[in-house]
């Protein structure tokens, strides 16, 4: 009789508690560097999630995905537990969609670093975009940067050609003429205007990105110690970036194979800031009304269902 009754707690905590039953040995991560994600460069050169979570007996696996969309599909296929950054147009994208990510914590708000950039003399303003080809990832802070730009004239993404491209296969496509201007991201940007081209406008004025950290379908209930430990690792990795800068920013600027002073540059662009405030989750609620109102999603839904904040 006692063992029937052991065996049946047992298997009723083991089946609302998934860590009772499976200790994790591995934990999935994406390394994400672009635009300039700092804290996730120095948390992988100097190995502070393998050291952090050595003692523990888990496995760090890194895997290099900087799509948002990517992220949030390899998360609904489990094979990625949490995404180091992420933006939170492509989270809101992913639980409209029936895929449940969670925001865990803020990252960056790096206004100035997103921005549309052209090579046609011919575009000195939003306006002038009419019927141009503009290329760039789709169901990005980047794309929903254009359509709030676009929206400001009047106009719509349909009064242009927008191309599906990915930052590097856009920004190559502008450097050889093929399109006349494309969403691009920090280095990119950069190199974009040493080449000769001109930001025409940046994501600010006109969204409000934010980028965080997010895990996969119930994982951060599943084990809410080892979420925490992953932001925590990042928020002291950043303590160490500032007491640390010349070092942190040249191990950024090797990583991204760009100058110091264009890696400082990006530095100065990018906001870092772990915190995940009402304002930002104000912003979310704001975000998802503007993806529903020009046809991006299609089911309503509010930014409490997916945050679940572990910083």
């Amino acid at each position: 009789m006692k063992r029937a009754i052991f065996y049946f707690i047992l298997t009723f905590l083991t089946g609302i508690y998934p860590s009772f039953s499976q200790q994790l040995k591995e934990l999935n991560v994406t390394y994400v560097k672009s635009p300039f994600n700092l804290p996730s460069i120095v948390v992988k050169n100097r190995q502070l999630l393998e050291k952090a979570f050595a003692g523990k007996g888990i496995k760090i696996n890194y895997y290099e995905i900087n799509s948002g969309a990517k992220q949030t599909e390899a998360m609904a296929a489990k094979s990625i537990d949490i995404a180091g950054v992420i933006n939170t147009t492509s989270v809101i994208l992913a639980n409209a969609n029936g895929n449940h990510v969670e925001i865990v914590s803020g990252y960056s708000r790096p206004e100035k670093v997103f921005a549309l950039v052209t090579g046609d003399k011919g575009i000195d303003s939003v306006r002038d975009l009419k019927g141009k080809k503009i290329a760039g990832p789709k169901g990005t802070v980047l794309h929903q940067m254009l359509v709030s730009a676009l929206e400001k004239e009047g106009m719509t993404i349909d009064d242009i050609q927008f191309l599906q491209m990915d930052i590097p296969k856009a920004a190559a496509a502008l450097q050889a003429g093929h399109i006349d201007g494309a969403l691009l991201a920090a280095g990119t940007t950069i190199n974009a205007v040493k080449a000769g081209s001109r930001v025409l406008f940046t994501a600010e004025g006109n969204v409000n990105p934010l980028l965080v950290i997010a895990s996969r379908d119930g994982f951060a209930s599943d084990y809410p110690e080892y979420v925490k430990l992953f932001v925590d690792v990042h928020r002291n990795a950043l303590d160490w970036i500032k007491a640390n800068y010349r070092e942190a920013v040249q191990m950024g600027a090797d990583e991204q194979n760009i100058s110091f002073e264009d890696a400082a540059t990006l530095y100065e662009w990018t906001d870092f800031d772990f915190s995940f405030t009402e304002k930002d989750k104000a912003s979310t609620a704001e975000d998802i009304l503007f993806l529903e109102k020009n046809g991006m999603i299609r089911k309503r839904i509010s930014p409490d269902d997916f945050i679940n904040i572990k910083g």
